[in-house]
């Protein structure tokens, strides 16, 4: 479970003033739940990722995981404690083979069963890809796949995931949609997706919309889902 109670967060802008971007959130996502957080663009959603994954630290307010306080957590102490972190665009990484990347992620030394375990969860064939170079050589699908394999390798408890189906075909998208469906199904983690998408949104167990550095509505996926249908216009979340 994590829970953020009252948190803030603010820049210095170019004019070195401060600006608000999160303001005063609290939201709890209980254990083995599927959340997705939506809403305008550049309303703090990316930003709430990362002040759960601990990529930025609170001005004000508490993050808790479980019900300790991670805080002052850094980004590397909560990955050991559970929290994964998928990257909008998934960083590349010249030199590294995929089945490195695999183990890295597993803590250990991945076997070959083991890599075609997590890489079949994802749709790829571990024999095409387990010795290729986590570079630009992969494309956007392929890359954002392999990170979510990671994920699994993994075995965090609690997984944030943002904008996944950001520069991915439609193809890709389908198949993303398929393991987002299978991770639900599984209910072995909490996971947490930034998203705009209807496909992704279908699935949540619960949905968060996000505006102004404010959640401005919250609720189960059959509550918000027929306000979102509306559109930015008829949507009254985005008025």
């Amino acid at each position: 479970m994590i829970e953020l109670r009252n948190v803030s967060y603010e820049i210095t802008d170019e004019k070195d003033k401060a600006k608000e971007i999160i303001k005063n959130v609290s939201l709890k996502v209980d254990s083995k739940q599927f959340v997705v957080i939506t809403g305008p663009n550049g309303g703090g959603k990316s930003t709430l990722a990362r002040l759960i994954a601990g990529i930025y630290k609170p001005t004000s307010g508490s993050v808790y995981m479980n019900g300790i306080d991670i805080t002052d957590m850094s980004i590397s102490d909560r990955a050991k404690a559970g929290i994964a972190f998928a990257f909008q665009q998934p960083v590349r990484f010249k030199g590294i083979r995929v089945k490195d990347l695999l183990s890295i992620a597993s803590g250990g030394e991945a076997s070959l069963s083991q890599a075609c375990e997590y890489l079949s969860a994802v749709g790829l064939c571990a024999k095409d890809y387990i010795n290729r170079d986590v570079d630009g050589s992969l494309s956007g699908g392929e890359i954002k796949r392999i990170e979510i394999a990671t994920l699994l390798a993994r075995k965090c408890s609690i997984a944030v995931l943002d904008e996944p189906e950001a520069g991915i075909d439609l193809w890709s998208f389908s198949n993303l949609i398929k393991i987002f469906e299978k991770m639900r199904e599984e209910r072995d983690r909490s996971i947490i997706v930034i998203s705009h998408q209807e496909r992704i949104l279908d699935i949540a167990d619960e949905i968060v919309v996000v505006k102004d550095g404010s959640i401005v509505a919250k609720g189960a996926r059959e509550t918000i889902m027929p306000e979102l249908l509306k559109g930015t216009e008829g949507c009254r979340y985005y008025q």
